[in-house]
């Protein structure tokens, strides 16, 4: 009998990343499937994403995550992209099939599933608010879209990229959607239904950080989420919440959007429940 000592190795590329938690909760994933593969955390500047690229192809890794600032332009050294990754334009999943390269995007996704099933929330025909329009915002706002939000707002500081997002959802989807530029606090629409930080802001170790957001409009019934993951409860939930509003953090959207990523990789079901746990133990 031949020993096989290889492991399958998949990981992130980011900058930063040492503190990105995603390595606990994949690794547990593995050991309770009994699988021989490793996720790794690869510190990747943004003018090397082009050599680690090559370098995964080389090394044959299985797949790759790509986090801040890779989503966007990762798509330059991909093969082929998903439909949805196309829309969105952005990746933040990589899995290698033969010797191709193809690129998808879990982020919407993983939002979308943690807002209903941890939110008990439907976005159909919601009023949503989405800060920021980098690769996380993009994929939030374009699921929101095709799971029938009726309004979606883009708040961004950079007058391009917000009016680019705004103008792809209306092109592209039946949601109607507008720019609102971000100078200073910005005040919710008192008719908002959903807010979403899409930003890092908050990220530790900048956990006293908030996005510039007038709090006094927030109101109950509103629903505010964040995609930060650690710490979860970032200044801006806790500040939510003393409002009235409910809140949802960035815990459930990683799990969520893990979990989707593991079953893309291995071809097996994932251990939601193991994820959650691994990562819930490592931001506590």
């Amino acid at each position: 009998m031949t020993t096989n000592y290889r492991h399958e190795i998949v990981g992130v590329f980011g900058d930063p990343v040492d503190e990105n938690p995603t390595i606990l909760m994949f690794e547990a994933a593995f050991k309770a499937k009994g699988l021989r593969w490793r996720y790794q955390n690869f510190h990747v500047r943004a003018e090397d994403l082009g050599a680690a690229m090559a370098g995964l192809r080389a090394m044959r890794f299985r797949g790759i995550n790509l986090t801040i600032p890779h989503k966007i332009e990762g798509l330059r050294y991909l093969d082929r992209i998903t439909p949805e990754a196309a829309l969105i334009g952005a990746v933040n999943t990589v899995v290698r099939d033969g010797d191709a390269l193809i690129g998808t995007n879990t982020d919407g996704k993983g939002f979308l599933m943690a807002l209903k099933l941890n939110a008990n929330l439907d976005p159909a025909g919601k009023r949503v608010v989405v800060l920021g329009a980098g690769g996380a915002a993009r994929a939030i706002a374009v699921e929101l879209a095709l799971a029938g939000a009726r309004h979606i707002t883009i708040v961004n500081r950079t007058t391009q990229r917000g009016e680019a997002l705004a103008q792809l959802i209306n092109d592209k989807t039946p949601t109607r959607a507008e720019f609102a530029w971000w100078l200073g606090d910005y005040t919710l629409p008192e008719d908002a239904d959903i807010i979403v930080n899409a930003t890092n802001i908050g990220l530790y170790p900048h956990m006293n950080d908030k996005p510039g957001v007038n709090m006094d409009s927030i109101k109950p019934g509103m629903l505010v989420c964040d995609v930060v993951p650690n710490p979860p409860r970032t200044r801006f939930l806790i500040e939510a919440t003393a409002k009235g509003a409910k809140t949802l953090d960035g815990l459930g959207m990683l799990v969520y959007q893990g979990a989707i990523a593991f079953t893309i990789w291995t071809g097996q079901d994932a251990p939601v429940e193991v994820m959650r746990q691994a990562l819930s133990e490592s931001v506590a």
